[in-house]
């Protein structure tokens, strides 16, 4: 049928939205990536960067140049990698026993831990408890408090909760136990969903930042996104980049700008791969309660 012109004048709107929100979430990357590879006179100028006009290396070499930017870096890294792989593993153990209605007292057990997704104690109780664990000062505070997080996990269960039933009953038949159906059969078929939430999961450690400031003295064992926030946020150039840095203060701009895309890039650079996956899990795995 012909597209009414109601129809052609909601479609033009859609279209005219859709750009407009593309071009206010990818100018911010266009105009760092701008200003960080301007001169000083350029990058201090007010107005849109769109590209550099003239072209100075200066900032990315001090950036890369700084030995606690790439700690940061690994630390970001092996929290990210680690913390993303555990965290996959973690739910899936949970989620699959969740979503089989032979469990006894399953809603029970979904409630308890739907709780937690609603309340916590709060930083001071928290924080007593990473003492008390003796995780103060570990790397592995990064990963194991939020190593099943309450969102992705339930979304994972209704994925599994959506797998014919008839699948595990024949590979019962066949002698198999729990764990060879969940790791042969389950987690196979649950691609699309796994890549979803370890997107999620990989973003958001990436990007985390205060449970290093409460729970890490420790410089050796920071991550990249505290010495961005001590560069960016709160001007510690001298301390983080070290003084010879920002010994001309007219780089501050375009050192700020190349601190805060060297630590973007990498999340960049994985996204595409995982992208095709992303609304094809999310949508599956919200289909089923």
């Amino acid at each position: 049928m012909k597209p009414t012109l109601g129809e052609n004048i909601a479609q033009t709107l859609i279209v005219i939205f859709i750009t407009l929100l593309c071009v206010v979430t990818i100018y911010p990357f266009i105009h760092l990536a701008s200003v960080s590879l301007s001169s000083p006179a350029e990058a201090s100028r007010f107005g849109f960067h769109l590209y550099p006009k003239d072209i100075d290396l200066t900032a990315w070499n001090q950036v890369v140049s700084q030995k606690k930017i790439w700690i940061g870096f690994g630390n970001s890294v092996f929290r990210t990698v680690v913390g993303t792989f555990l965290t996959l593993i973690a739910m899936s153990l949970c989620a699959y026993p969740l979503s089989r209605k032979y469990l006894p007292h399953r809603s029970f057990y979904t409630m308890v831990i739907l709780f937690t997704m609603f309340f916590g104690g709060g930083i001071v109780p928290t924080y007593l408890l990473i003492k008390w664990l003796g995780l103060m000062n570990s790397v592995w505070v990064y990963i194991l408090p939020g190593i099943v997080p309450t969102f992705s996990m339930l979304v994972l269960r209704n994925f599994f909760m959506s797998i014919p039933a008839e699948l595990e009953e024949s590979a019962k038949i066949d002698g198999a136990n729990d764990i060879r159906i969940l790791f042969g059969i389950v987690l196979p078929l649950s691609k699309p969903v796994l890549a979803t939430l370890a997107l999620w999961t990989a973003v958001g450690h990436w990007n985390a930042w205060f449970d290093a400031v409460l729970y890490i003295s420790d410089q050796s064992k920071q991550v990249l996104q505290f010495f961005l926030r001590e560069i960016v946020i709160t001007n510690a150039d001298a301390e983080t980049l070290g003084r010879s840095a920002i010994a001309n203060v007219r780089y501050e701009a375009s050192i700020k700008a190349a601190t805060v895309m060297f630590a973007v890039l990498p999340i960049l650079i994985v996204y595409p791969f995982l992208q095709k996956y992303f609304v094809k899990g999310t949508m599956i795995g919200s289909l089923k309660g």
